[in-house]
């Protein structure tokens, strides 16, 4: 299941003309707004590696989006983005093995 939905994610990637760091920060700014789940932010993990962005970054967008969200879900969503760097960790040395 999760890689049909990394797939599905990479195909709406290519729909834009964001440059990959901005979509990227949208797609945070977005997935806050919503109070998704940890695994939707496991889904940017990589995307977002690769567009360079950094755990500041997304700190930055937590921020950002807090006057408008509000503090709680951003907080929440500072917990959810912590645990899928975590759980994309623990794949990557899985994998590694």
């Amino acid at each position: 299941m999760l890689e049909a939905l990394v797939e599905i994610n990479a195909v709406s990637l290519a729909r834009t003309e964001l440059d990959r760091r901005s979509l990227m920060l949208v797609r945070i700014a977005a997935l806050v707004a919503v109070d998704a789940p940890t695994s939707s932010y496991l889904l940017h993990v990589g995307p977002s590696v690769d567009a360079g962005l950094t755990a500041q970054d997304a700190e930055d967008v937590l921020v950002a989006v807090a006057p408008i969200v509000g503090a709680p879900r951003a907080a929440s969503a500072a917990v959810k983005i912590a645990e899928a760097l975590d759980l994309a960790i623990s794949f990557a040395i899985e994998e590694s093995r």
